[in-house]
């Protein structure tokens, strides 16, 4: 278990660096076309003001699309009483619960940090799974909410959208005629056309690698916390082969739930499958899991 959270930290950081190498690089080179710096503090300035709402208000805005609402503590004891004693074990501040009322078993965590984190659980995941499971799925949640994933997310969200405004005032505005260039750059000139289409793409599949690489790391983080990584490998199963769809699922908040609600497979089959996806493929998840009962 330490191994694979210390090999999905180092791989996180790597990808995370690489992203930012990135994204100066290509600052620097529109800048250098035109001659014009003011270009990338511009678009890196508008993504975080984008950030900074989305920071502070993406908990209640993810939990109105998903139709949740709170579980008081009377209502459901039990499921109060076992958060609770989990983010104990985690060294957490209980987070709020909520539910969606729903019949697709999925559970997603939300919130800025530990102190401002939401747990919210579907009632197809409460009538689904056993206890132990049940443990396995709050535990993946709160190594999110431990892991600080959601601030991490935001991190790259910041950056992706520097990356599309960049591309975006690139093709529009500075490629068809505006802007002054640099003499003699016709060569830089495609070469900045060329960073200008893929850029946005690159940056997409950087944003799902770190996304699938987090997956991975609460998983493990969660199998930690629990000392029973079948309870978190059995439920990943179930939730993967339910059949009932999420209603309430779309591409905007997908990627917060333990299991793709919209391609519950995410079968991620071969490698483009996986370059793709937002989630590992539930498979290869589970492998890794009863890797960790074995070792």
């Amino acid at each position: 278990m330490y191994k694979e959270i210390a090999s999905n930290k180092r791989r996180t950081f790597l990808l995370l660096f690489l992203f930012l190498i990135f994204i100066i690089g290509l600052g620097w080179v529109f800048s250098y076309i035109y001659d014009n710096p003011i270009i990338l503090i511009v678009a890196v300035g508008w993504s975080f003001f984008q950030a900074f709402v989305s920071y502070w208000w993406s908990d209640q805005i993810t939990l109105f699309i998903s139709r949740a609402r709170e579980v008081p503590r009377a209502e459901n004891l039990q499921l109060h009483r076992l958060v609770e004693n989990l983010a104990i074990a985690a060294g957490l501040p209980k987070p709020r619960i909520y539910i969606i009322e729903d019949p697709s078993p999925n559970a997603f965590a939300t919130g800025r940090d530990p102190s401002h984190a939401v747990v919210c659980v579907t009632r197809g995941l409460l009538d689904k799974l056993n206890k132990i499971q049940l443990e396995g799925v709050i535990s993946h949640e709160l190594s999110h909410i431990g892991n600080y994933d959601i601030r991490l997310m935001t991190v790259i969200v910041v950056l992706v959208g520097a990356v599309a405004l960049l591309s975006n005032w690139f093709l529009r505005w500075g490629f068809w005629g505006g802007g002054r260039r640099r003499e003699g750059g016709g060569v830089l000139m495609l070469v900045g056309l060329v960073l200008a289409i893929l850029a946005p793409i690159s940056a997409m599949l950087v944003q799902l690698a770190i996304s699938r690489k987090r997956e991975f790391l609460a998983d493990a983080n969660g199998a930690l916390l629990t000392r029973y990584p079948e309870g978190l490998a059995e439920a990943l199963e179930i939730i993967s082969q339910d059949e009932a769809v999420l209603q309430t699922a779309n591409n905007a908040t997908n990627h917060l739930y333990i299991v793709n609600p919209l391609n519950k497979e995410d079968a991620a089959v071969g490698f483009w499958a996986n370059l793709l996806s937002t989630h590992p493929a539930v498979a290869e998840r589970v492998k890794r899991l009863h890797a960790m009962i074995s070792e």
